[in-house]
């Protein structure tokens, strides 16, 4: 049985150096995250053009973007444990390796009917579970104070959808539906190779003797566990909501044409994507609590604006762009929390419950806003549940959250 490393050995304490191995490792799991979430995000900007082709519902467009997010969400969970357990240097490339599988089904054959997407788009999921491998992997090898940043750098590696929102439509235009699936699967065959020779686990990295049900169960007793799914469930959710439906929120909602429509969201990507390694720093400054606090007001006030569908330029841009950094930061924050406060030994496990906690966050909003335009001709309200939604979360932050970080962190540590 693995049991921990010796003292002569041991993980990073308060205060210590960080050494240039870190950051290479934490560069190495970045990539490993763009790529998986360029794969998780495949199907998004081809949804308008799937929909059309296979004269789909609007439900059914929503259903065919969700379905990645919710499996990806839940796959999380046992990936965080197995994490914890035989660490990122295993689970990095064995992720990579199994995503490819769904990406090259997608690209030659499952494109061509909704079940067959449906399929694909199931086990394209596990390219979202990618996340609950790098947290306690990148986590293992900062001392607590640069946590917040190094999470937040690992945490950019979401602007994978990025990747998939500016390429997937041109390549298919120009070369046919195969070519970015095949383009995306060589990526991360390349990378699993790569992960395998060159990532190591931190030495030190605590590893759990407990079986997997035992550990998942401490898991859900933990009170950051629950407080941290709340506010990733909102910020990072919103992101994915966003992310995977904004193409068609704006190609409906103004008449966008596809490719303006993909790349107006690959811009709200890239912005919440920069913003998030910001929140980790200032979690660092500041404490996440405050963090947090801020961000929420502003997704708050962009969401209520939005939901009057003001013109595009300027109002509706700015609304979203505002709410793009306040997601961003958010997800940044959230994560600072968790590893301010969880034990070290449980930070793949937390990571998994709280990252699908986000990705089940990002399920719902497309499913809803789609039901909504279906029968009102209208985003309005779904975007008024969305500040709505927001603001509780902002009011829980500034009472449960904080009392329970003022008992749990030192009050030399702001919070």
């Amino acid at each position: 049985m693995l049991q921990p490393s010796d003292k002569s050995n041991r993980a990073p304490e308060p205060g210590a150096a960080v050494t240039g191995r870190a950051w290479l490792m934490l560069a190495l799991a970045t990539a490993g995250f763009a790529l998986n979430f360029w794969a998780w995000a495949l199907l998004s900007p081809l949804a308008p053009r799937l929909q059309d082709s296979l004269d789909l519902s609007s439900f059914q467009q929503s259903l065919l973007v969700a379905v990645p997010v919710v499996v990806g969400s839940l796959g999380r969970v046992p990936v965080g444990a197995l994490t914890d357990r035989f660490g990122g240097r295993v689970m990095f490339p064995l992720v990579s390796v199994t995503t490819i599988v769904p990406v090259l089904y997608l690209g030659l054959a499952g494109h061509s009917s909704l079940a067959g997407l449906l399929i694909g788009g199931f086990f394209l999921g596990i390219g979202g579970t990618s996340f609950a491998v790098g947290v306690p992997f990148v986590s293992a090898w900062f001392p607590p104070e640069r946590r917040g940043l190094a999470i937040g750098v690992f945490g950019a590696g979401m602007g994978g959808t990025a990747i998939s929102a500016l390429t997937t439509v041109p390549l298919v235009d120009a070369h046919g539906m195969a070519n970015p699936f095949l383009i995306t699967s060589a990526a991360l065959a390349v990378y699993a190779v790569t992960a395998a020779l060159l990532l190591r686990d931190a030495p030190g990295r605590t590893v759990p003797a407990e079986s997997l049900a035992r550990r998942l169960a401490a898991t859900f007793r933990l009170g950051i566990t629950w407080q941290a799914s709340a506010l990733y469930a909102v910020a990072f959710g919103g992101y994915v909501a966003f992310s995977v439906y904004l193409p068609t929120y704006l190609k409906t909602g103004y008449g966008l044409a596809q490719a303006d429509a993909a790349n107006r969201m690959a811009g709200f990507v890239l912005l919440a994507v920069a913003m998030r390694p910001v929140g980790g720093w200032l979690s660092d400054r500041i404490g996440p609590v405050r963090v947090l606090a801020g961000t929420l007001a502003f997704v708050v006030a962009g969401a209520f604006a939005q939901s009057f569908t003001p013109g595009l330029v300027p109002a509706g841009t700015l609304a979203f762009l505002a709410m793009a950094a306040a997601l961003g930061a958010g997800s940044g924050a959230v994560f600072a929390l968790v590893a301010l406060l969880t034990p070290a030994n449980k930070v793949g496990s937390v990571t998994g419950v709280v990252g699908a906690a986000g990705g089940l966050g990002g399920f719902l909003p497309p499913l809803v806003m789609g039901a909504l335009y279906g029968a009102y001709g209208s985003y309005a309200v779904g975007l008024v549940l969305l500040a709505l939604v927001a603001a509780a979360a902002l009011a829980y932050t500034a009472t449960g959250v904080r009392r329970g970080a003022a008992r749990r962190v030192p009050a030399a540590q702001p919070n």
